[in-house]
């Protein structure tokens, strides 16, 4: 017997707070679109949203290449460090389990680059581990910090008041906190008029 991956756990999850925060039409980006298992699952859900899967992965890209449908387009590759990126325009960001894998400066890019090609209202969607209050929302979210600032110092989960300072810098303010299954959150930004 196989286990889920994270991914195919926190799909369903992941889709019932995207139909309640995307629009009805328009183009949603997606980062770090990794196997293209929330691409594929969200798109066929959502349309007719079109869905842009993306990552920087030369692997992921291929993979995520084969999988395109009436409205999920080839994948784009980004870094989303890079002061440009290869979509001008986009209804939504979604990014769900990067920026805990990821250096800050990743973070810092999402939020940079979401802020320049949202519209006013436009939303950017964040899911995975915070903490809050410079505090783990459970026990076991501590030791996968050290987990993973153990596999690369650069990384570890975020303090959420620090992305939502660095975020209104940018224009962009979290409207709302979602709980989410296996101590994860839904963070949802909103481009400012």
């Amino acid at each position: 017997m196989t286990s889920l991956t994270p991914a195919q756990r926190n799909k369903e999850p992941i889709l019932a707070v995207l139909r309640t925060i995307l629009p009805p039409a328009g183009t949603v980006l997606e980062t770090n679109s990794g196997d293209g298992t929330h691409a594929v699952h969200f798109a066929a859900a959502l349309a007719p949203l079109v869905w842009r899967p993306s990552d920087i992965d030369p692997r992921a890209l291929d993979s995520l290449a084969t999988k395109t449908s009436d409205n999920l387009m080839a994948p784009l590759r980004l870094d989303v460090t890079a002061p440009d990126w290869p979509l001008e325009y986009a209804d939504a960001v979604v990014s769900a389990n990067m920026i805990h894998i990821a250096p800050w400066a990743a973070c810092e890019g999402l939020l940079t680059g979401a802020a320049r090609i949202l519209p006013a209202g436009g939303v950017l969607f964040l899911y995975g581990p915070f903490f809050i209050d410079g505090r783990p929302t459970a026990p076991s979210n501590h030791a996968f910090d050290a987990s993973l600032k153990q596999r690369n110092p650069e990384w570890g989960i975020r303090n959420l008041d620090a992305i939502d300072t660095a975020a209104a810098a940018r224009g962009l303010d979290r409207t709302e906190l979602i709980d989410m299954p296996a101590n994860n959150y839904s963070a949802v930004y909103r481009k400012r008029a």
